[in-house]
């Protein structure tokens, strides 16, 4: 289990730029009141402080019409080589004619960033150079719509500034709310000083609580609550009620499950210890199995001739071979570029390749001449085997996969059996990375015995590694979580093997993720006026640390750290360039630059004007491409700033906190009616309106159009269907035409005769499938129970009902009649059931509308990372939704101290 960006140390040192190993900061350490006055006369500052809202949803659009600026000059501001389609990013696509995206386009022939207007000013002139040599147009990218927000579309007021009024609303609450709860913890201070002995007062009076987390302030409140229970005469109740009536009902094989219903939660202190554990036992890691040599009739061919390899380039090869299906990596030439280099590195330690009829030495040279189809075939038809395999020897094998893999799949941690993550050591393969990685193709090589390290207990039996092997080392770290490690050879990161995420560990850790989260509400408004302030300082590091905290708190920027040399090239805020931002009077920055996960940002934000000055200092000769941002401030430095604030606060805990402080306002304002799908559709809209507001977004998925467009058909079958029920009722009285009215039988607008014949077809092909299927999985049962499997004669009578299903659809098409169905039908029973099928069609288009709406917005992301599970578990509560509709078995698994800890009174 690899640790991510999020989880890693902030780096407090820059990559070098000079010889020395030290980066010399290009900025003055002071700004002269003299700049300041010059770039307010072209950029006023006084106007109302409204942050922007991004809406570049989608990438730019490249025309062929150039624009020119008043000197004649072509203005683009990316790669002279690059071209990037439209992506129609928020207008809803026809379901019959919606295109393909371009999501698959690698991200080295994306634009990188958008023009530069005629005007631009001088400190972006290496970008301009770059446009001269290209000479495109570069439109806007498409902007959200006001239902994909949730918000009516009847106002005059423009979107954009709508959404960032609103935001300014939330913060102005965020800023009261903050003011209160310290005015709340000082009246309590006080009160309780008056009940202090004289000498005691002064000291609580010099010192009030107002710097320790809401955890430890809620922990000292219980503590004040105890003690005062315990003054008050003790009422006559039954002790342990609910313990004693579950031991009556409990199964004593389940005793040792007991402990899992101890609520850690109600004690925030718990786990703030140094020791994460006292005692811990397991088993290990499990191994992939070894390779397994390819059949001597299998050959990689080389300019056409069949080869043979030593085993282990043989599994080198067959890692590439196997995934010819997949084009989005083996047709990337940085994919094949990086895989070959390794191909031809085993070759040689492995003695190369030979002429596999003549035993001639072969010598692999071109990537193109190489032919892996012969083993992407036996693979193929490998797992095509496999899935035609019998259902009970599926079962079979996975019920003995199960039980080889049960020693592993649990610890005991303290005495109680956790359920442990990812015991299974990833395999060996080519690397594949997220975005435009610089590694991707690179071959992981096979982790042995040799290299993990185990973390047990001194008193615990170390599991025998696997025969004939040894452990790298045996560790008793107790203030460590992990259970095993070992370094894998692509970036050299540390993989770890953890608790699964339901174990209290790892809840612990999500619960002190948005404790932290909360905490940040009592000082937000304190830090916001700060760093504002900041950002007219005369000294250029606590200018450029407010312009990155500014950056930070409201748009949703990661800190970054610098990487090496051989590293994905993906920075954060405090390791921005030169390249990555573009500025567009009067106040526009657009970003461009490679995120987490090498994921790309491309956003365009309306900033203060006053940070749209500073950005243009930050940018002033002599610095050019390549050069730092942001290069009097680190990572480092920013969170020990931050720490100034509040105990472990750190850049990321932004992210958190306005997603999560959000959403709460949203929800506090809701008032969800109608049936299930629509109060979750209601909570969806407020997700997506937080992932908007909060600037957390996701680029289209390259499935999305046919998702919709597969949606859509099961929508026109509902319809289709309701419509044959209607037609049914004229059957049994035609002069209920007369009374409903010829348009309550009308075929619905979206379905026509040519769509109704092709699903017709499709009807009838799904019931014989289904047939065969279920006479296939009868003999497979027979004869699992020793019987004669049935005959193809009973397979072909079965099959008499779909060619009785496909007679009546020609005679209704012939005679545009649909004859009534089953026993005894009546108005009454048909008028019934299309009812149904109307509250069906509701629901769904209700589904379809959601989805569409959130093709843009990682709502999972957000609402599993980023909102505390708490508000979602208020919302259900608070409007009688069932979780499962919010929260799968795993996440129900892994946010169960949120399900159990709050009502629907709870607040963040």
């Amino acid at each position: 289990m690899a640790s991510s960006d999020d989880d890693m140390p902030l780096a407090g040192s820059r990559k070098s730029n000079g010889t020395n190993g030290v980066t010399k900061s290009l900025s003055d350490s002071r700004i002269p009141a003299s700049v300041d006055a010059a770039m307010d006369k072209q950029i006023p500052t006084n106007g109302e402080i409204m942050p922007g809202i991004s809406m570049a949803n989608g990438d730019v659009k490249v025309e062929d019409t150039p624009m020119q600026d008043a000197d004649n000059n072509h203005l683009t501001n990316g790669s002279a080589n690059a071209k990037r389609k439209v992506r129609d990013s928020l207008s809803r696509p026809d379901y019959a004619d919606a295109q393909s995206s371009d999501d698959d386009v690698p991200l080295s022939k994306k634009r990188k960033t958008t023009t530069a207007p005629p005007g631009s000013d001088s400190d972006d002139a290496p970008l301009l150079a770059k446009a001269k040599a290209n000479g495109k147009t570069v439109t806007k990218p498409p902007r959200a719509n006001a239902a994909q927000i949730g918000e009516s579309s009847d106002s005059d007021v423009p979107l954009g500034k709508k959404l960032a009024k609103q935001k300014q609303q939330i913060e102005k609450a965020a800023e009261k709310e903050a003011k209160q709860i310290r005015q709340d913890e000082k009246k309590e201070a006080a009160k309780s000083t008056k009940k202090a002995p004289p000498v005691k007062k002064v000291k609580k009076e010099e010192s009030t609580d107002d710097d320790k987390p809401l955890a430890k302030r809620a922990s000292a409140a219980t503590s004040k609550k105890a003690k005062a229970d315990s003054s008050t005469p003790a009422r006559k109740t039954k002790p342990n009620s609910k313990a004693a009536k579950k031991e009556e009902t409990a199964d004593p094989e389940d005793e040792d499950d007991e402990e899992e219903d101890i609520k850690w939660w109600e004690d925030p202190t718990k786990g703030d210890g140094t020791n994460k554990w006292e005692t811990l036992q397991h088993n290990g890691v499990v191994f992939p199995p070894p390779y397994q040599p390819l059949p001597e009739n299998v050959k990689m061919k080389y300019d056409g001739v069949p080869v043979s390899l030593h085993p282990d380039a043989e599994e080198v090869a067959g890692f590439f071979g196997s995934m010819l299906n997949s084009t989005h990596n083996v047709e990337n030439p940085t994919f094949q570029k990086n895989f070959f280099a390794d191909f031809k590195d085993i070759l040689k330690r492995t003695g190369g390749a030979t002429d596999s009829r003549t035993g001639k030495k072969i010598e692999i040279k071109e990537f193109q001449k190489c032919d892996f189809r012969p083993i992407f075939e036996h693979y193929e038809a490998e797992r095509a085997a496999k899935k035609a395999m019998p259902a009970a020897e599926k079962k079979a094998l996975k019920a003995a996969k199960d039980a080889a893999e049960a020693p592993y799949m649990y610890c005991i941690w303290d005495g109680k059996k956790q359920k442990v993550g990812n015991f299974r050591v990833e395999p060996p393969g080519l690397f594949r990375g997220r975005g435009e990685h610089p590694k991707t193709g690179k071959v992981k090589t096979r982790v042995m015995p040799e290299q993990v390290t185990l973390n047990i207990g001194k008193e615990a039996t170390v599991p025998p590694p696997p025969e004939g092997h040894k452990w790298k080392e045996i560790k008793h770290d107790k203030q460590g979580t992990w259970l095993a490690m070992w370094q894998e050879n692509i970036n050299g990161n540390y993989k770890y093997v953890m608790l699964a995420a339901n174990s209290d560990i790892k809840g612990q850790s999500d619960y002190k993720k948005f404790e932290k989260a909360r905490e940040l509400k009592k000082h937000i408004d304190r830090i916001r006026k700060d760093y504002r302030k900041d950002l007219k300082s005369d000294l250029m590091a606590d200018r450029q640390k407010a312009t990155a905290m500014y950056l930070i708190d409201q748009f949703a920027l990661r800190a970054g750290n610098e990487k090496g040399e051989d590293e994905a090239d993906t920075v954060g805020c405090c390791s921005l360039k030169y390249e990555h931002i573009t500025l567009r009077a009067p106040n526009t920055v657009i970003f461009d630059f490679l995120g987490k996960d090498s994921i790309r940002f491309h956003e365009e934000f309306e900033v203060d004007p006053q940070v749209f000055k500073n950005l243009k200092i930050f940018k002033k000769p002599p610095k050019k491409e390549g050069d730092d941002i942001f290069d009097r401030l680190t990572t480092t430095q920013l969170n020990n700033h931050l720490k100034n604030y509040m105990p472990g606060l750190t850049a990321k805990v932004f992210r958190t906190y306005n997603a999560s402080f959000t959403m709460a306002k949203l929800l506090s304002e809701m008032k969800s009616e109608g049936s299930i799908p629509e109060k979750i559709k209601d909570y969806n809209d407020a997700n997506r309106k937080v992932a908007i507001l909060c600037n957390h977004k996701r680029t289209v998925a390259a499935t999305h159009v046919n998702q919709m467009e597969k949606l859509g058909d099961r929508l026109k079958g509902l319809k289709y269907q309701q419509w044959r029920l209607k037609q049914m009722m004229l059957d049994v009285d035609p002069k209920i035409k007369k009374k409903k009215g010829a348009e309550y039988f009308a075929l619905p607008d979206d379905l026509d005769e040519a769509w109704i014949q092709e699903h017709q077809a499709y009807l009838v092909e799904e019931q014989k499938n289904k047939i065969i299927k279920k006479f296939e999985k009868d003999n497979e049962k027979l004869q699992a129970e020793g019987q004669k499997p049935m005959k193809q004669k009973e397979l072909d009578e079965r099959l008499e009902v779909v060619k009785e299903l496909e007679k009546k659809f020609k005679k209704e098409n012939k005679t545009k009649k649909v004859e009534a169905e089953g026993k005894s039908p009546t108005i009454e029973k048909l008028e019934e059931n299309v009812k149904k099928f109307d509250a069906r069609i509701a629901t769904m288009s209700i589904q379809a509308e959601d989805r569409e709406n959130n093709k843009e917005v990682a709502l999972g992301t957000s609402k599993i990372n980023y909102i505390d599970p708490r508000l979602t578990v208020v919302f259900c509560k608070k409007f009688n939704v069932p979780i499962e509709k919010l929260f799968s078995k795993t996440l129900r698994e892994k946010f169960e101290w949120a399900i159990k800890s709050v009502d629907e009174h709870w607040a963040f």
